[in-house]
């Protein structure tokens, strides 16, 4: 064949491909809605007939270290940890750790809680960086507060691991607002199926909700459009792919922000990884497989109910490093554990779950990108007409509102946050205007995180809140300069 029927014969094998790519990714897709819908549904059922008021009261429900990783939180720590001693569990601790904040985080905190050094045991060996100093509150006698050097999120749990005394730990950021009954029904499996290991809650966007006193009083969406999309990708990931993902046994994120560990398992796998930014899927991934290659009967679950409330980035320069930055550490993950890709012994995770990521996930940006130029190469030649590119665009848009809209039906059926017809209007509003822009623009930022990965890129950068809505109506603005860490949110 000449180079003159060659060079037109490349598109139209690369479009073939796509093709196949896409028809596989919406196969999958498709299977992870309906075990999606099945166990959401099933749990709505049984839900009702669950004591939760019981197990808030008893004793004998497991107790819970919550660990709560803080750098430069000066304006928000003190309601944080308030908010967090006031949950709603029999046996619980508040365990803060001040990664080496250069501003007046852990001023605030001995202030607010006269805070008293005390000489306090490790109950494990894992190495962190040096330890300044741990204190006690007279007044909060369930508040543990350690002072350390700084070195991200992953040392900084590791630090509250250290000098964590309860079986089960929840790893959350402090600037989360966590409902109260949520803890009693991240519990629940650890209580039912003594084999379960790790249990991930779900994260919801708080911004356009009213806050009051740590509490989420009035769920709303707010006017942003860009807010709204993150919404619609939260229900999505949330409601479908983490639900599903965890029916098949085969879940491999825990969001950082929000999750529950067994203490000693993390502690024997070596504690979370400090040279990743995304620490907390790689603990994930890390236990599978432990558990996998130990022959031991294990649970990594989702549960769709207990929920954790974040503020999600209002602008696209700081949504696009937060992007950028969870892709980074999706690839991370996935290098260091390659060898269980397509292994056996790994079962449903290395046969089917790590391929997935890694094929449709990790390089999906990348084949995505490639997918545009080629259209735009081949209708600029001529060797597709413009009417078979516009019909593959719609039916690849139709697909993803059919995702989209089957998220919110999901949401609207099981939970009903969101009761004011307005809300629901933004969200679908949002979920068709995300194909225009946003999904392409997220394509590029997860494409350059390559090149942020090969530069060594490790940092967090800077995270403007714009705060939660006060009955008031006083929002502020806080700069947040972050240092090595991830939440790894989808």
């Amino acid at each position: 064949m000449s180079w003159s029927g060659l060079i037109p014969s490349l598109p139209h094998a690369f479009n073939s491909f796509m093709l196949v790519y896409f028809a596989v990714l919406n196969l999958i897709y498709t299977l992870l809605v309906v075990l999606g819908w099945h166990g959401i549904r099933d749990y709505v059922r049984r839900r009702s007939m669950i004591d939760y008021e019981t197990m808030a009261s008893s004793q004998i429900t497991m107790p819970i270290s919550i660990v709560a990783p803080a750098y430069n939180e000066e304006r928000v720590i003190v309601d944080s940890v308030r908010a967090l001693l006031k949950a709603r569990y029999p046996r619980f601790e508040v365990i803060v750790v001040n990664d080496g904040s250069t501003d007046g985080t852990f001023r605030v905190l001995e202030k607010a809680f006269n805070l008293v050094r005390v000489d306090r045991v490790a109950r494990s060996n894992l190495q962190t960086q040096p330890i300044r100093g741990v204190f006690v509150s007279p007044t909060s006698p369930g508040l543990l507060v350690v002072d350390k050097e700084n070195g991200g999120k992953a040392d900084s749990i590791n630090a509250g691991l250290v000098f964590a005394r309860f079986p089960l730990f929840c790893s959350i950021d402090c600037d989360t607002i966590i409902e109260d009954d949520a803890l009693v029904r991240l519990v629940r499996p650890f209580q039912v199926h003594p084999e379960t290991v790790a249990c991930g809650g779900v994260v919801r966007i708080v911004n356009g909700s009213t806050v009051a006193e740590g509490v989420v009083r009035d769920v709303r969406t707010p006017r942003s459009v860009l807010i709204n999309v993150q919404i619609v990708e939260y229900l999505r990931a949330f409601m479908t792919g983490r639900v599903g993902w965890s029916r098949i046994g085969a879940l491999l994120i825990i969001s950082g922000a929000f999750g529950l560990f067994r203490r000693q398992d993390v502690i024997d796998a070596g504690g979370y990884d400090p040279t990743t930014v995304g620490e907390d899927a790689e603990m994930v991934v890390r236990l599978h497989r432990r558990c996998r290659e130990a022959g031991r009967p294990y649970r990594v679950v989702f549960v769709a109910d207990p929920v954790c409330w974040t503020e999600a980035p209002s602008s696209l320069r700081v949504l696009a490093r937060q992007r950028n930055r969870w892709h980074r550490g999706l690839v991370e993950v996935l290098i260091k554990h390659r060898s269980m890709a397509l292994n056996p012994r790994y079962g449903v995770v290395g046969m089917f779950a790590l391929p997935y990521f890694i094929v449709f996930e990790a390089l999906g940006p990348v084949i995505e990108l490639a997918g545009y130029v080629n259209v735009v190469l081949a209708l600029s030649f001529g060797w597709i007409t413009l009417s078979v590119a516009l019909v593959f665009g719609a039916l690849a848009m139709l697909y993803g509102l059919v995702l989209s809209f089957g998220a919110l039906l999901v949401e609207e059926h099981a939970f009903r946050r969101y009761r004011s017809w307005r809300c629901t209007a933004r969200l679908m509003l949002a979920a068709v205007v995300e194909n225009f822009g946003y999904r392409q623009l997220g394509t590029i930022v997860r494409v350059a995180a390559f090149g942020s990965l090969l530069r060594g890129n490790r940092s967090w950068g800077e995270m403007t809140r714009t705060g939660y809505t006060t009955p008031d109506d006083m929002p502020e603005t806080t700069p947040v300069e972050r240092d090595v860490d991830t939440s790894a949110a989808a």
